[in-house]
């Protein structure tokens, strides 16, 4: 068995590794003040670098957990969300709408992959 932890924080590790499983913490926007396009573009691209920094990509997602602060948002996340994933590799999957911890955060996204 092997786990291995990355960018460790006080409340929460930022990768974990288990055996051959990539969980990805929830992942928001560094820019706030960013539409909701804007918001979904960086945390698509924060999944990818983080994804890329275990060791593997967003082909190899199993599972995705995705909060929207409005459901009115989904169809554009949808559009965003489909020109981002490779052909063939939807995941496992689940949208909800949600009170979010920061009122500033449009759209949050937990990932778990395989390597």
């Amino acid at each position: 068995m092997t786990l291995e932890r990355k960018r460790i924080g006080e409340k929460l590790s930022r990768i974990v590794i288990h055996n051959e499983t990539v969980y990805l913490c929830g992942q928001i926007p560094v820019d706030l003040s960013a539409d909701f396009v804007g918001q979904t573009k960086a945390v698509l691209a924060s999944i990818e670098n983080d994804l890329a920094e275990a060791g593997t990509d967003n082909s190899k997602m199993l599972s995705v957990l995705i909060h929207v602060k409005d459901n009115s948002d989904v169809s554009v996340f949808n559009d965003l969300w489909n020109a981002w994933l490779p052909e063939g590799c939807a995941p496992a999957r689940t949208c909800v709408q949600t009170t979010m911890a920061n009122s500033d955060v449009l759209v949050e996204l937990t990932v778990i992959a395989a390597l």
